[in-house]
């Protein structure tokens, strides 16, 4: 399982797909060996298709609208969150559709952080 660490700090998460992957070559050597990074990833339409960097993701139709007008009407992205394999071999990629955080709630997640570290030191 492949997970973009990041993804939960720089963006807040409105909505979650699950996506069928169609791969290529050597892309799917890569997450076999978990190599591949989703860190600076992010997903485009082009030709009413979702793609990511070589890589074509499925999703059902009136999905993949919802994420277009999404996109169309506010100030939302697509970000891959994580790959993962299922029991059958299929890989397959849990995209967030998500809004960027200020900087302020940034601090705000690392002082909570904070705090916790130090009443976990305590007890």
């Amino acid at each position: 399982m492949i997970v973009n660490r990041k993804a939960k700090f720089e963006y807040k998460f409105i909505d979650t797909y699950t996506a069928g992957l169609v791969l290529t070559g050597s892309v799917v050597k890569s997450i076999r060996q978990a190599k591949f990074s989703l860190v600076d990833e992010y997903c485009y339409f082009e030709e009413n298709e979702l793609w990511m960097n070589n890589i074509k993701l499925l999703l059902k139709r009136r999905e993949l609208k919802h994420l277009q007008s999404e996109l169309a009407t506010s100030a939302y992205t697509i970000i891959p969150y994580k790959i993962f394999e299922t029991d059958k071999g299929i890989f397959k990629m849990e995209i967030a559709l998500a809004r960027g955080k200020k900087l302020y709630d940034k601090r705000d997640i690392i002082k909570k952080r904070d705090i916790e570290r130090e009443l976990q030191k305590k007890t």
